[in-house]
């Protein structure tokens, strides 16, 4: 049997369907499951053990995976994306019928799979662990303008956590990341290993944070526009920053809610998380 899953999206979306995903490989455990998804998280895809290949593919472009035993949509509501996988001849489908706004991300592809037999635990999040490093991570990059907090404010937590502060980002986000401190600019793959092994992170609402919740690394989030019940972590080492103002999220400057969260509130929520204890140094041997 092949299975055909459409999440041309994201990170933190990748992240956030886990739990749709390994429901999937519970129903169908002698299945081949693809994962359409993009290239780029190559990474991600391959240290979640629900699937057996990535299909690299843009979001909203045609899948070359012809006649699927099973076409599931988790990547939106329709109808393109459901067009997109129409398109492959699939014997069964599987896409979403009706939306609910204020529904948690994770918890929407849940109730899609149970609609139709399927079951799924949403608490299903984590990823295989890491190695533990003794970083503390800053992240300060985010998809769209709405959700970035102003660089010097990044800087000012950076600099009140001392030595031991890294700031992530991407190689397209060199200017930003420099202007916030000490870089760890990488690759996906080592992105994860950062902050799956960290101490604690604090980050804006983007995919550094739903990293976070899959290796059980301590969080510390700013929301704005989009309010923590949809995206945020449900349980966990995490701790939300959200003033309860909601607003445009593809607008071109930052959220004025988020802009209402400053630098001492920030730090003390990272005084309110348990961080990793460091990791110990290994003991000199005599030769």
């Amino acid at each position: 049997m092949n299975v055909l899953v459409l999440r041309a999206l994201g990170l933190g979306d990748l992240l956030t369907a886990v739990p749709a995903l390994r429901g999937l490989r519970r129903a169908f455990p002698a299945a081949v499951i693809t994962l359409a998804a993009p290239e780029w998280l190559a990474d991600a895809v391959a240290r979640i053990d629900a699937v057996d290949r990535h299909l690299p593919v843009a979001a909203l472009e045609p899948v070359p995976f012809p006649e699927p035993d099973l076409a599931v949509n988790l990547h939106g509501r329709g109808p393109r994306s459901t067009a997109v996988l129409r398109a492959t001849r699939p014997l069964g489908l599987i896409s979403a019928e009706d939306w609910d706004e204020e529904r948690h991300e994770v918890l929407r592809w849940c109730d899609l799979l149970d609609r139709h037999g399927i079951a799924c635990d949403p608490d299903d999040l984590r990823l295989p662990p890491v190695e533990r490093n003794d970083h503390v991570v800053v992240h300060p990059g985010a998809s769209h303008a709405a959700r970035r907090w102003p660089a010097d404010r990044w800087a000012a937590v950076a600099r009140a956590l001392g030595p031991t502060a890294v700031v992530s980002g991407s190689e397209s986000e060199r200017d930003l990341v420099e202007a916030v401190g000490r870089p760890a600019i990488g690759a996906l793959g080592s992105f994860l290993d950062l902050v799956g092994g960290a101490r604690v992170l604090v980050c804006g609402d983007t995919g550094a944070a739903h990293v976070a919740t899959a290796y059980g690394t301590p969080s510390v989030v700013l929301f704005g526009p989009v309010p923590p019940a949809h995206w945020g972590a449900r349980s966990g080492p995490h701790r939300a920053l959200w003033h309860g103002r909601r607003g445009d999220t593809f607008a071109t400057e930052t959220d004025p809610g988020l802009l209402e969260i400053d630098v001492a509130e920030v730090l003390d929520a990272l005084g309110s998380v348990p961080w990793r204890t460091s990791v110990a140094p290994e003991r000199a041997t005599s030769t």
